[in-house]
């Protein structure tokens, strides 16, 4: 089973998409993840939605909003929405503290390595 990211950006505008994402694909959804990181003594928000596959596809898309949502003294909007919708959904988020992606060399290292994450925690499915 082919498991990717597909990233709709770094969580302005494009939170509120991950959320109609989110709406539209309610009954696909597999699992829901807010990660947290750090960087120089910051934090950050990710916000993920993992779909189940279409059919007999063998494609796992796990859409995300990448580090694009600081952590403030009040609780972000962006993050609130994202928390709005999932409640509205019934679904209830998957909280991970993760390495931040300036960690690694390439964006694609840091998307291996949050899936060999959740794999190990049998958040998503192994390969076949």
């Amino acid at each position: 089973m082919i498991q990717r990211f597909i990233e709709l950006g770094e969580g302005y505008g494009d939170v509120f998409e991950l959320c109609e994402l989110a709406n539209l694909n309610k009954n696909r959804i597999h699992h829901a993840f807010i990660f947290t990181s750090k960087k120089e003594d910051k934090e950050y928000f990710s916000i993920a939605v993992a779909l189940k596959p279409i059919n007999n596809a063998n494609f796992f898309p796990i859409y995300i909003c990448r580090e694009g949502i600081p952590n403030t003294a009040q609780v972000p909007k962006r993050l609130l929405a994202f928390k709005k919708t999932l409640e509205d959904i019934q679904i209830q988020p998957i909280q991970i503290d993760i390495k931040h992606s300036s960690t690694f060399v390439d964006t694609n290292l840091f998307y291996q390595y949050i899936i060999g994450v959740l794999r190990l925690n049998h958040l998503i499915p192994p390969l076949q």
